[in-house]
C-alpha cells in the first residue's frame, strides 16, 4: 500500500537537514536568514491582514455617510429650483453629518498606519471630498451645478465601493496564503499527560456483617428515627441586642470619639445581629413615642453596619471619613439615617393609629330594646301635643325635649328605627333615654297577636310553645322513667296542679 505524504507539504521548515547549499556558504547561516525571511514575511503579512480590516471599518463608516449625503440632496432636489442651490446644498451636508459622538473612526491596531499621529475624524474626511467634489465643478463649469455635484457625489461613492470589493479580494488572498503552511502558532496542545488513574481494587476481607435483602430499608429507618438529625429554627422574633450593645446604643449620636473608644474596647459588635437588634430598640422606642431615641438607636445601628462593610479597617476608615469636616461620606451617611428613621417613624405611627382604632372597635357598647318574653311584643305610643290631661301634658314634654332624630324615629312607630338611634349615642346618654321613655309611657309591652291559620303564624306559634316548655323543663325538671308510667303521669299531673295553683294565687 502506497503512503501518502501529500499531508507534510503544508510544513513549512527553515532548519531542513536535507537542505543543500553553496560549499562556499555557511549552512547555518543560510539556515538562519531563511528564518528571518520567513518570520518577516509572516509579520508583513499579518500586518497587511489587520490594515485590509481596519481599512474595510473606515470605509464602511464613510460609505454610510456618503450615502446619507445623497439621500438629503436627492430629498432637497425640488428646493433646488426655487432656491440658492448652495443654500440647499449646504442644508443637506448639515442634515446629513450624523451623531457627534460616532464621528471619530476607531482607534487603528498597533503598528497599523502607525506613521499617522492623528486618524481623521469623518466630518474631516467628507469636507476633503466637498472640496474635491467643488473643484471639479469649478473645472467643468456644469449649467445645473446642484444635478452636478449629486452626480460627482455619486461617483466618489462608486470609487468607495469599489475599493472595498478590493479590499475584500486582498484580505481573502492574504488569509488564505496565510492557512496555507502549519506554523508553530496554530498548533495547540492537547492533553499535557497520558497517564490514566486507575481505581485500585479493594481486598477482600472477612466480614460477619449480616446481608440484608433491602439494605436501603436500614437507612430510611435510622434516618427517620427520632433524634437523628439536628433541626435547626431561625427565629427572627428573637433578636436582641447584648448587653454591651445595648450600651453602645446609649451614645449620644454626635459623640464619635466615644462611640470609637467603645468600639475599640468592644470589637465584637460589629456583626449583624447586633445592628439588627439596634434597629428593633429604635422600633420599640418609636412606638413609645420617643422620638428622639428611635433616631439616636438608628445612628448607632447603621454605624455598626458602615463600619462592618468598609472591611478590615473599617472602624478606623469610618470614623476618619465622618469627623473630616465637609467630607462626602457625611452626606451620604446621614441621608441613611434620616430615611430610615423616617421609614421606622412612619411605619410606628401607622401601627399606633391601628391600635387605636381596634380598640374603639372593642369598647364600643349599644343600648338596644328587645322583648324578652316569647309572644309579647314592644309597642311605641308617641303622647299626643293635643291633650289636656296633665300628665299627658308632661309626657309630651319629654318627648319633646328629644333630639330630631329621635322623634323622628319614634313617630314612624317603627322599634327598628329608634334602636338605630340609639346604636349611634353612648351608653350613658342612651340609658338615660330609655328611662326618660319609661316616665313618659312611650313604650310599652303588650302580647303578640299571632294568626294561626297561616303558615307563618303556625311556626311562630310552635316556637312560642317550644320556648315555653323549655322554662318549665328548667323550673320542674322532668319526670323520672325509672318511676314507672303510673307514677310518672301522677308527679306530672301534681306539677300541673302547682303550677295553676301558683298562677292563680299571683292574680
Amino acid at each position: 500500500m502506497p503512503v501518502d505524504y501529500s499531508k507534510w507539504d503544508a510544513l513549512e521548515l527553515s532548519d531542513d537537514s536535507d537542505i543543500e547549499v553553496h560549499p562556499n556558504v555557511d549552512k547555518r547561516s543560510f539556515i538562519r536568514a531563511k528564518q528571518n525571511q520567513i518570520h518577516q514575511e509572516r509579520q508583513h503579512r499579518k500586518l497587511q491582514i489587520e490594515t485590509y480590516k481596519y481599512e474595510r471599518v473606515v470605509n464602511d463608516g464613510l460609505l454610510k455617510r456618503i450615502s446619507g449625503l445623497l439621500a438629503s440632496l436627492r430629498a432637497h432636489a425640488s428646493e433646488a429650483v426655487t432656491r440658492n442651490p448652495a443654500e440647499v446644498a449646504f442644508q443637506a451636508v448639515m442634515e446629513s453629518a450624523g451623531d457627534p459622538k460616532d464621528d471619530k473612526p476607531p482607534s487603528p491596531p498597533e503598528g497599523v498606519h502607525a506613521q499617522e499621529k492623528e486618524q481623521p475624524s469623518y466630518t474631516k474626511m467628507m469636507a476633503t471630498l466637498l472640496d474635491q467634489v467643488n473643484k471639479a465643478l469649478d473645472e467643468k463649469k456644469p449649467e445645473n451645478r446642484y444635478e452636478a455635484m449629486i452626480s460627482e457625489i455619486q461617483s466618489h461613492e462608486d470609487k468607495v465601493m469599489e475599493l472595498q470589493k478590493q479590499l475584500v479580494a486582498k484580505l481573502e488572498e492574504l488569509q488564505k496564503e496565510e492557512g496555507r503552511k502549519i506554523t508553530s502558532e496554530g498548533i495547540h496542545t492537547g492533553f499535557d499527560s497520558s497517564h490514566v488513574a486507575k481505581s485500585k481494587p479493594e481486598e477482600k476481607k472477612d466480614s460477619t456483617q449480616v446481608e440484608l435483602l433491602n439494605p436501603s430499608f436500614a437507612e430510611a429507618s435510622s434516618s427517620s428515627a427520632p433524634g437523628s438529625q439536628d433541626v435547626k429554627v431561625d427565629d427572627d422574633s428573637d433578636i436582641e441586642s447584648s448587653p454591651a450593645g445595648k450600651k453602645f446604643g446609649t451614645i449620644k449620636a454626635n459623640d464619635y470619639a466615644a462611640s470609637l473608644q467603645f468600639l475599640s474596647q468592644n470589637p465584637q459588635l460589629l456583626i449583624e445581629r447586633e445592628t439588627d437588634g439596634l434597629l428593633v430598640q429604635a422600633f420599640d422606642a418609636a412606638l413609645e413615642n420617643k422620638d428622639e431615641l428611635s433616631r439616636q438607636l438608628v445612628h448607632q445601628a447603621l454605624l455598626l453596619q458602615y463600619c462592618r462593610a468598609l472591611g478590615k479597617d473599617g472602624v478606623g476608615l469610618f470614623f476618619k471619613r465622618i469627623t473630616t469636616k465637609g467630607h462626602q461620606a457625611q452626606d451620604v451617611f446621614y441621608k441613611d439615617v434620616q430615611d430610615t428613621y423616617m421609614k421606622i417613624r412612619t411605619r410606628s405611627r401607622e401601627i399606633l393609629a391601628e391600635r387605636a382604632k381596634e380598640g374603639q372597635a372593642e369598647g364600643i357598647e349599644q343600648i338596644q330594646l328587645h322583648a324578652v318574653e316569647p309572644g309579647t311584643v314592644i309597642n311605641i305610643k308617641v303622647p299626643s301635643a293635643d291633650s289636656e290631661d296633665p300628665e299627658e301634658q308632661e309626657a309630651r314634654k319629654i318627648f319633646e325635649s328629644f333630639k330630631p332624630e329621635m322623634r323622628k324615629a319614634l313617630e314612624t312607630g317603627n322599634l327598628d328605627e329608634v334602636n338605630k338611634v340609639l346604636g349611634e349615642m353612648k351608653i350613658d346618654e342612651a340609658e338615660e333615654l330609655v328611662g326618660l321613655f319609661g316616665e313618659a309611657n312611650i313604650l310599652s309591652l303588650e302580647e303578640e297577636i299571632i294568626d294561626a291559620t297561616t303558615e307563618e303564624g303556625k311556626q311562630q306559634l310552635k316556637e312560642i310553645e317550644a320556648a315555653a316548655s323549655v322554662d318549665k323543663k328548667e323550673e320542674y325538671g322532668d319526670p323520672d322513667p325509672a318511676m314507672g308510667p303510673h307514677i310518672a303521669l301522677l308527679m306530672a299531673a301534681v306539677r300541673k296542679k302547682k303550677v295553676t295553683e301558683d298562677a292563680l294565687r299571683g292574680y
